[in-house]
């Protein structure tokens, strides 16, 4: 059984290539265009072993994203992996504060992304 992931970014072009990527790998991918579509799969979902979600997003933005998913029961173990441009010092300590396993800048290496994928869904 592949493990599954949920990318989270409002540019469709982004999740189209992280997608490719982690498809290639042998995971399966659902997407959300912000973070209420995020909550909206992980809702409808089966198990989701990791999340790969941007910061910038409409609606609502990836750290309020980590926030809303920590609070959840079902959800709060999941692994976050950042994927954005952003390179604050301040916004990564904010995602890390509301629960983000990683931070990664895009544009993004496929093997970097996936070393990373692998070494979170798989704890």
């Amino acid at each position: 059984m592949s493990k599954t992931v949920l990318v989270v970014d409002d540019s469709s072009s982004l999740r189209a290539l992280v997608k490719m990527a982690l498809v290639r790998a042998g995971y399966s991918v659902i997407e959300g265009a912000d973070g209420r579509e995020g909550l909206a799969q992980l809702d409808k979902a089966g198990k989701v072993h990791l999340i790969v979600s941007d910061v910038n997003m409409p609606n609502m933005d990836g750290i309020t994203f980590v926030q809303q998913i920590k609070q959840h029961p079902k959800h709060k173990f999941i692994p976050v992996i950042m994927l954005t441009t952003e390179d604050e010092t301040a916004k990564m300590q904010q995602a890390k504060a509301a629960g983000a396993r990683a931070w990664l800048i895009k544009p993004f290496n496929p093997p970097e992304l996936l070393d990373a994928v692998s070494r979170l869904a798989a704890a």
